[in-house]
């Protein structure tokens, strides 16, 4: 998605890591990919990759994709971390707080969507802007904030459906217009794989209820 973003032409292989290649297994030892090679040096941290990015493909030739208000790089931070929970939670009687708290963290991040930007508030309008309008979480165009949370939203939008018929609350309104505007993007929906692909990747890991 950042590649895209940047404009740059690249190729994606596909592994599948029950029978993974032996110059794959030579290349990164005990990783899963993602990871990337540059001269030589192998890099296997998701964040480090970004970082390296944003700093290689930089500014004239290639656009800057890091956010301007630093609050959107740790909004919905914590919601992937409750949906894990939820997801690999067995237990009925533990379900309802469990869901709770995941809702709890999505509230957060719906707040931080619906709340106008300081750029969005015109000190010299007379018309007080009290819901924002933006498009995504750093404003009108797509950050690496935003390549980092919508895969983990588009995931917990699919699997919670699917294992715990949970769905985003329709009065969650910022989070909705986030992920439509981002559904609305081909750096986004050519980058997510297939809704099957997610379910079947969770397949052992969202746990029974008993």
């Amino acid at each position: 998605m950042i590649l895209w973003l940047k404009g740059v032409i690249f190729n994606v292989t596909t592994v599948d890591l029950k029978r993974k290649p032996a110059d794959l297994q030579n290349l990164a030892p005990g990783t899963n990919p993602p990871f990337m090679t540059f001269d030589g040096e192998v890099k296997t941290d998701v964040n480090k990759i970004e970082e390296f990015l944003e700093e290689k493909l930089a500014p004239p030739r290639y656009p800057k994709l890091a956010p301007n208000h630093p609050e959107s790089n740790s909004a919905g931070n914590d919601v992937f971390a409750k949906f894990s929970a939820f997801i690999k939670n067995p237990r009925k009687d533990a379900n309802e707080n469990l869901e709770k708290s995941l809702l709890k963290a999505l509230r957060k991040l719906d707040n931080y969507l619906n709340s106008p930007l300081p750029d969005e508030i015109d000190a010299y309008s007379t018309e007080e802007i009290t819901v924002s309008s933006r498009k995504f979480l750093d404003g009108d165009e797509l950050t690496l904030a935003d390549c980092n949370l919508l895969p983990k939203l588009h995931i917990i939008k699919v699997v919670a459906k699917k294992y715990r018929n949970f769905e985003f609350p329709p009065e969650m309104t910022g989070i909705s217009r986030y992920l439509n505007n981002a559904y609305a993007r081909d750096e986004f929906t050519n980058t997510c794989p297939a809704d099957q692909e997610i379910e079947y990747a969770y397949l052992d890991v969202a746990k029974r209820m008993k």
